[in-house]
């Protein structure tokens, strides 16, 4: 049984944008803190961003800025916008709730 379904990647040239959507079962989503990971090639996965059940969020220094994410608890539904997007931000992207994940979904982006 899916219980993390993400979608939005795609091919974008640097400077682009793209939104990044994770839909999750309801009984995962409810009160759970998000989080969306990505993994480039021959690296290890890293955390992007967090969202706690009341909207918090935190972001690393390397996305700051440049990312946003967010949740609609009626949809449960997380959301990763991302700005200004350079080619070192080509990976795959998971959502998480911290027991459960998604499948991934891939954003590259040409120079």
């Amino acid at each position: 049984q899916v219980q993390l379904v993400e979608s939005g990647g795609g091919l974008v040239q640097a400077g682009g944008s793209l939104r990044l959507s994770c839909r999750a079962s309801a009984d995962i989503f409810s009160g759970a803190t998000m989080r969306w990971y990505r993994e480039a090639p021959g690296s290890q996965r890293e955390l992007v961003a967090t969202i706690t059940p009341s909207g918090g969020t935190y972001y690393p220094v390397s996305v700051k800025g440049r990312f946003t994410m967010s949740r609609d608890n009626a949809r449960s539904t997380v959301y990763l916008q991302m700005y200004s997007l350079k080619p070192e931000d080509t990976a795959v992207y998971y959502c998480s709730s911290g027991t459960d994940w998604g499948q991934g979904t891939r954003v590259t982006v040409s120079s």
